[in-house]
């Protein structure tokens, strides 16, 4: 296990921006960037032994200056989607950027913290990146202090572990909007990986895709992914949820979730038999099968386009703040926001 350093460019501001690549025994490298926090690549050993890289991505710091998709960024400081970009705490209301019709999707596009370059500190095995927020930035409340830690083990597991803490009661939910495909990030469509979600229920939207409030079964829907199945297999089904997202992009609601680590999902490509687990301390999992990726150039010259990649973002649900039976992203004073995440190759 170790870390390298190298400097990946520099920012329009004239500043520095480092990769750290982590790696183990197996060969498995994940090269993070301290420029939004994002997961740039990710190199993962097949059946046989073969690496190859399973996360879309950029080659060039350009690439991340746009990145309309959030390609392995580090989303915050609140993931996902508010209703009316705006929201209440403790009797204030705080109005936030419109920028997903007429609610608040990532935060902010371009001042995000996906968009920010970090402080990064390198361990033995790890890299520590933290960021600073200021009282009203992006119109969120409070001054926030988050760190995030990537860590990679000789078991072949990616662990993200958050920390953030708040002079004022604000919204953290942060979450990674890594885009994997098992097969190679060149690889094309990922209609035919299986996958499995400790989920029985999930939060149904409107169109917006904003939650109703509902908490939702999945069983005899087209949603069910209890068992093992193809992403594909019931993606085009003539299903309400599906046409508003136009294919997977909702929220999973995690079995038994009580804030201790478990495995929530396992996703299989056939071709090249790499297995994924996922495991977290969170409530739920947006599940996005990558409907909505634009066609773009990618690594290696590598088109990007719909259903090329998908995301497990695991995260509090989205617009808890205006749905009293969602667990509240409500942290401030004497209430510390911590979570984990691990992304694990068997």
């Amino acid at each position: 296990m170790g870390v390298e350093k190298e400097k990946f460019g520099i920012t329009k501001d004239g500043k520095d921006v480092y990769a750290y690549t982590l790696y183990n025994a197996n060969g498995m490298r994940a090269k993070i960037i301290n420029y939004g926090a994002n997961l740039v690549s990710l190199l993962v050993p097949d059946a046989d032994g073969n690496l190859e890289d399973v996360v879309l991505g950029y080659d060039t710091l350009e690439g991340y200056y746009g990145n309309g998709c959030f390609l392995g960024a580090t989303i915050g400081p609140s993931a996902n989607r508010i209703g009316g970009a705006s929201f209440e705490i403790n009797g204030k209301k705080y109005q936030i950027d419109v920028n997903d019709g007429e609610n608040n999707l990532h935060s902010h596009m371009q001042n995000g913290y996906h968009k920010r370059l970090w402080d990064a500190e390198e361990g033995t095995d790890s890299v520590t990146l933290t960021i600073e927020g200021k009282d009203g930035d992006m119109g969120f409340p409070g001054n926030k202090k988050i760190s995030m830690t990537y860590s990679l083990s000789d078991d072949n597991a990616l662990k993200l572990s958050y920390h953030g803490t708040s002079d004022a009661d604000t919204i953290i939910n942060m979450t990674n909007h890594t885009y994997f495909n098992l097969s190679g990030h060149k690889a094309g469509k990922i209609e035919d990986h299986l996958l499995k979600l400790n989920a029985s229920n999930y939060t149904p939207v409107v169109p917006g895709s904003i939650p109703t409030g509902e908490i939702a079964p999945v069983a005899g829907t087209p949603m069910d992914f209890t068992t093992m199945k193809p992403i594909g297999q019931d993606i085009n089904a003539d299903c309400e949820q599906l046409k508003i997202g136009q294919g997977y992009d909702h929220n999973f609601v995690i079995d038994n979730a009580d804030g201790t680590l478990r495995e929530i999902a396992e996703a299989k490509d056939p071709k090249s038999g790499r297995v994924l687990k996922v495991f977290t301390n969170l409530p739920g999992v947006q599940f996005y099968a990558g409907n909505c990726i634009e066609e773009e150039i990618g690594k290696e010259n590598t088109v990007y386009g719909p259903r090329k990649g998908f995301c497990l973002e695991t995260q509090y649900f989205p617009d808890n703040i205006h749905h009293s039976n969602f667990a509240q992203a409500v942290f401030g004073p004497g209430k510390d926001y911590d979570s984990v995440t691990i992304y694990q190759f068997v």
